[in-house]
């Protein structure tokens, strides 16, 4: 975990822009149709390498890859893990999906019905929408898919100096939302199951020398998937994933993870989103170094007062999204610099970091606009730092008498 007692470092949440070529192969072999491996694999680390060179030039101090060999961010492990099966959903037979955005089609069921863009259960499943059930035990098969995700990222970072690297993996509790449970004993032995599978990843990305950044939605927008729980109810659910979490990262140091929390990626109204204060001493439970949460999108930026009363815990970063992924608008570097100066005067200004709200890959509408929110982002850091060390070296430093203060003080003298 990168620190600095200079200036405000910047990062971001995940995934980033590809092609639609690489993206086409990808699903391709995702979905079991025909595909040229060597052209995957080309234009992957050719692509990889690029991402990694645009977000240097864009001002950002710790990069990743972009997760551009992904099929998203958590239907990859489709391929990482056995014991499942997929089958077609049976209406009226089989349970009905989740819902990220649960909550919100109750309150607003006219603007979904009218097309509005709430997700499924098995949202972000990207190719395929089947849905998937836990038939075996669980075990991780992502060894080879892994260690290229691994090379290509190496050979990348070979070609570009940076000041940090992370790769991104997906939580149990994440994952569970798309993988209905048919083998184990009951819902603590099933998600507890997924931790240990994982587990593997988690540790092979910190062992090659990587930041490791937990994925962890869940944690925030299970609330929407479950309407019928109470608060209680939710930070109990909520509680027991974290556990399997840290049971999962146990033997990997704070200082190596970073947690992501957001409230589902879903352009939708999000006016029941579970608030950040009913959930914030959980999240920080999970035994990470950083904590990256969202803070920009109009429900959310409010909650930076959350920090007035509930302490960082000690030694750790907090990473709040000063740019969003809800619109394609580009912030002001001023309203980022403002947004970062804020956290830093309450948590301090060495433990602020600045980052996205969520992966800006597929939820902005150009790739351009993605780098140009990149762009933004850097220089209100640098606004943010003249603001916290250069004013403030300024304002404690005295000030040299004024010419008329050194004549008064010379007549002082002579008259004594």
């Amino acid at each position: 975990m990168k620190r600095d007692t200079n200036r405000i470092l910047t990062t971001h949440a995940g995934s980033l822009p590809r092609s639609d070529e690489l993206r086409q192969l990808i699903y391709a072999k995702a979905e079991g149709r025909p595909y040229d491996p060597a052209a995957l694999a080309g234009r992957l680390r050719s692509e990889v390498a690029e991402v990694v060179r645009k977000q240097v030039a864009c001002g950002i101090d710790s990069v990743n890859d972009g997760e551009l060999g992904k099929t998203n961010f958590t239907n990859y492990v489709r391929g990482r893990l056995a014991g499942f099966e997929a089958r077609e959903y049976r209406p009226g037979r089989d349970p009905e999906p989740l819902s990220i955005a649960g909550r919100d089609r109750i309150r607003f069921p006219e603007y979904f019905a009218a097309g509005g863009r709430g997700f499924g259960a098995f949202a972000g499943a990207g190719p395929s929408q089947k849905q998937v059930y836990c038939v075996a035990p669980l075990k991780y098969v992502g060894h080879e898919a892994l260690r290229e995700e691994i090379e290509c990222f190496r050979a990348a970072l070979e070609e570009t100096k940076v000041g940090e690297a992370f790769l991104p993996a997906n939580t149990p509790g994440t994952i569970e939302h798309w993988l209905r449970n048919e083998h184990y004993p009951d819902e603590e032995a099933f998600v507890y199951a997924i931790a240990e599978a994982m587990r593997v990843e988690y540790k092979t990305i910190v062992d090659a020398g990587f930041l490791l950044q937990i994925d962890d939605p869940d944690l925030p927008d299970g609330w929407q998937m479950y309407p019928a729980m109470s608060v209680k109810d939710y930070r109990d659910y909520a509680t027991l994933r974290v556990e399997a979490l840290n049971h999962a990262l146990r033997g990997i140091p704070r200082e190596k993870v970073r947690l992501h929390v957001c409230w589902g990626s879903f352009h939708g109204p999000h006016q029941q989103d579970i608030p950040l204060a009913d959930i914030i001493d959980i999240i920080f439970r999970v035994r990470a170094g950083s904590y990256s949460i969202e803070a920009s999108n109009p429900r959310h930026e409010h909650e930076w007062r959350v920090f007035e009363e509930v302490r960082l815990p000690e030694g750790s970063v907090l990473i709040p999204g000063v740019v969003g992924h809800c619109t394609d608008l580009i912030e002001h570097p001023a309203l980022v610099a403002e947004r970062l100066v804020r956290y830093a005067k309450l948590v301090g200004r060495e433990n602020v970091m600045g980052g996205t709200d969520c992966g800006l890959g597929p939820r902005v509408g150009h790739a351009a606009i993605a780098w140009a929110k990149l762009e933004a982002l850097a220089e209100g850091a640098r606004l943010a730092t003249r603001e916290l060390w250069v004013r403030t070296s300024k304002a404690r430093k005295p000030r040299p008498p004024s010419p008329r203060a050194r004549r008064s003080t010379r007549r002082k003298r002579r008259r004594t």
